[in-house]
């Protein structure tokens, strides 16, 4: 295999996770008396740019498709940070009832429905149907394709340019990395900006996030892959923040190269000089990775069945993709983790992809009172902790595997 970006033969394995079927591919009753298909999940390292990439098996119309069930607006954290960036964005670059913005990966219209109560117009580009269809019902605007180079000609043909285009934790979800990003260059004014938010790699890495990894997911990015990536397609990168979300991410703020209307920040430069001495650019700095992923994944099975020998009573919580990374790998089945708890009632009545664990509804963690309540999305645990608080009152006690074992 070839990098996705600058088509480097790819050499280096960065982690081999085995083999899963695809996180978001929830089974109903009837597809359980059917195989399940999986794909290697093996991610490799371009030691030209430095771009983390997984190996090419699934494509990607199989695995954001008619039953792709995400949506963002579930996750009040997530809803208050879109909230954030919407007055955040609107300050910072003047936008009016006379500008116009975009999201790019829009899913339920968790963020333009922010920018639609101030008074700015504004449209999405979402691929998925289901997503697209609850944006849509907010009065939004969307576009059911995906995005690349063909649609952002079309737009411009269609007076649809943008003084904003926001592309949050998408850039890791598509496969042609540079026909994507080159649509953005089109689709920009000339005073235009671009922002991109994805989970960083030096997190990953430092913080043992191994089931930050699943199919969906091509590309594990830092700022000096992704920098080339834009330079290589005619963006400049002006800014960039450090974020919270998703266990650690960036925001990064771009401007086509031809008009540079934006001075850049040291910024930049200093997050590209927290790579370089970490040792991004370097094949020393992804060794080990898997033998620590490994050693989580045996804590956790170990944790499980000594807790099963005891006699404790065990559910999870958020039916995540991460989740069912974790679960895959591990090894975990209904015999040591018997449901998993969503709030999502696209998921509730199916089962976890791989594991083919029930999802069910909240009403039956209350029922059940279990001893332990494993939190999957462990980005959310501060959110889910409290909103789960009431399992104090019959003595549980929450779990989280990742980045290490962790009992409260």
């Amino acid at each position: 295999m070839n990098c996705r970006h600058c088509r480097t033969s790819l050499e280096a394995t960065f982690v081999d996770l085995g083999a899963a079927p695809p996180s978001n591919a929830y089974l109903t009753k009837e597809s359980l008396e059917r195989p399940e298909t999986t794909f290697p999940l093996k991610v490799k390292v371009c030691t030209n740019c430095w771009l983390v990439q997984t190996e090419d098996y699934a494509h990607f119309a199989d695995l954001f498709d008619e039953d792709y069930a995400y949506f963002s607006s579930l996750s009040k954290s997530w809803l208050n940070h879109s909230k954030n960036y919407v007055r955040q964005m609107i300050n910072r670059f003047g936008l009016t009832s006379d500008s116009l913005v975009a999201d790019v990966a829009a899913n339920d219209g968790y963020l333009l429905q922010y920018f639609q109560e101030n008074a700015i117009p504004c449209y999405g580009v979402e691929p998925t149907a289901p997503s697209a269809r609850v944006a849509r019902a907010k009065g939004l605007e969307i576009i059911e394709e995906f995005f690349g180079v063909e649609l952002g000609l079309e737009l411009v043909k269609q007076y649809k340019q943008v003084d904003l285009v926001a592309a949050n934790n998408v850039l890791a979800h598509v496969p042609d990395i540079n026909d994507f990003v080159c649509g953005f260059q089109k689709v920009l004014k000339k005073n235009g900006v671009a922002t991109f938010e994805f989970p960083h790699l030096l997190e990953l890495v430092t913080n043992n996030q191994f089931d930050t990894i699943y199919h969906e997911h091509f590309s594990y990015l830092s700022l000096i892959a992704v920098k080339q990536i834009f330079e290589a397609n005619d963006l400049s990168i002006f800014d960039v923040e450090q974020l919270s979300s998703h266990g650690g991410s960036l925001r990064v703020f771009v401007q086509r190269s031809d008009t540079k209307p934006f001075e850049i920040s040291t910024k930049v430069a200093e997050i590209v000089d927290l790579e370089t001495d970490a040792g991004v650019s370097g094949e020393d700095f992804y060794a080990g990775f898997q033998t620590k992923a490994e050693l989580i994944k045996d804590d956790f099975v170990a944790f499980l069945i000594e807790a099963k020998k005891s006699g404790a009573s065990i559910g999870a919580y958020g039916a995540a993709a991460k989740g069912n990374t974790l679960m895959n790998f591990a090894g975990v089945r209904p015999d040591l983790i018997p449901y998993v708890v969503d709030l999502n009632s696209e998921k509730q009545g199916k089962f976890m992809p791989g594991s083919r664990i029930p999802i069910v509804n909240e009403d039956h963690l209350k029922r059940d009172q279990p001893d332990l309540v494993v939190i999957l999305p462990w980005n959310l645990k501060t959110e889910i902790m409290k909103q789960l608080s009431y399992i104090r009152d019959w003595g549980g006690q929450f779990v989280v595997a990742v980045p290490e074992l962790s009992v409260e």
